[in-house]
């Protein structure tokens, strides 16, 4: 079984001889290799220059044989599809070219000219698929509409997210329209990562914990809903609203193949509330990567425990791999994720 079926089987719940292992977005900055093209190209033209996103994305895959890539883009490249640059601040963070804050402003974003304006995406997909053949899995993600809708709405990074929050309560019309077309833009960025050639693709709701689990379901979901119902059956869809610890069976919207869990909960407490037809992404805490090798074998071996037998599991940290990530850690996560099957035995894995 290659690592790309083995991806793929997961997904679907199918039995493995492992949990298939990738690590989620930015794994590729703890490499050397990687900060020395950042040393000559700024961050922007990494996402906009298919050559070096295609690079950078192969870059952990090379170094680590993960299971699958992950195209190397931004969440924020969905805005920049509808017309509202982005930058980022020389204090840190992100700035939009300007802030979504009248009906005239919700106008200017045009879903229409999405592919136009996003076609280093499926070019950078393309030399990916190239390189890595039918031997590793490729994904494609985008942010959820609820998450661009705070980073449009703040005119970027904030302090506190609480624009969308009063635009729901106050102004539903308003905050409708732009989720609307968000909605459409993310499913047309999809499509087009898609078409490509990514074999499952991810939507990233990295706010989602700044609503209350009620809010959420009626503010974001059922936009989140429309865009997994748009894809859905073309490849696996996973779903990773971070921060939300709400009732789990809210998000699995018709079509979501693999629910992405956070550090913060315990995973084989919330799988056991899912039905086995549901995989499971997780979700290692990504401080642990900071840490030494033999702190990152015992933390990956209790997770390894804790999830032994349950097919459809997808191991991988609870959210982005942090700055201060040690190579020999990384490495660590891999060869005991891969020696663990060995050691207990394919059965109990895959029973």
């Amino acid at each position: 079984m290659t690592a790309r079926e083995r991806f793929l089987a997961a997904c679907h719940c199918q039995p493995v001889d492992r949990p298939p292992v990738w690590l989620m977005r930015q794994a590729g900055r703890a490499l050397p290799e990687y900060r020395e093209l950042r040393r000559r190209h700024p961050f922007l033209d990494l996402v906009r220059t298919p050559e070096l996103a295609a690079e950078v994305t192969l870059q952990p895959v090379r170094r680590f044989g993960f299971d699958a890539a992950i195209l190397f883009s931004d969440i924020l490249v969905v805005n920049e599809g509808l017309g509202q640059g982005y930058r980022f601040r020389e204090e840190g963070g992100i700035a939009m070219d300007f802030a979504v804050e009248t009906a005239r402003h919700v106008e200017r974003l045009d879903p229409g000219r999405v592919r136009e304006r996003l076609a280093y995406l499926p070019d950078a997909i393309r030399r990916v698929r190239q390189h890595l053949g039918d031997q590793t899995a490729l994904l494609g993600f985008a942010g959820a509409p609820w998450t661009l809708a705070n980073f449009a709405l703040e005119g970027g990074s904030a302090d506190a997210w609480v624009r969308a929050k009063r635009l729901w309560w106050v102004d539903r019309p308003f905050y409708e329209a732009l989720l609307d077309r968000l909605t459409r833009a993310v499913i047309e960025a999809l499509k087009m990562q898609i078409e490509a050639g990514v074999d499952a693709v991810q939507l990233f709701d990295s706010l989602a914990g700044e609503a209350g689990p009620t809010l959420y379901a009626e503010a974001a979901l059922p936009w989140l809903g429309r865009v997994v119902e748009a894809v859905a059956g073309q490849v696996p869809v996973i779903v990773f609203a971070r921060g939300y610890h709400g009732a789990w069976s809210r998000l699995l919207l018709p079509g979501v193949s693999v629910l992405g869990l956070d550090w913060q909960v315990e995973l084989s407490d919330v799988t056991a509330e899912l039905p086995p037809t549901t995989a499971v992404q997780g979700n290692l805490d990504p401080f642990v990567l900071t840490l030494a090798p033999e702190v990152v074998r015992s933390e990956v071996a209790r997770l390894m425990h804790a999830m032994c037998g349950r097919p459809g599991w997808i191991f991988n940290l609870g959210h982005g791999v942090p700055p201060g990530a040690r190579l020999d850690a990384i490495q660590a996560l891999v060869d005991t994720v891969r020696g663990f099957a060995a050691t207990v035995g394919a059965g109990r894995l895959t029973s």
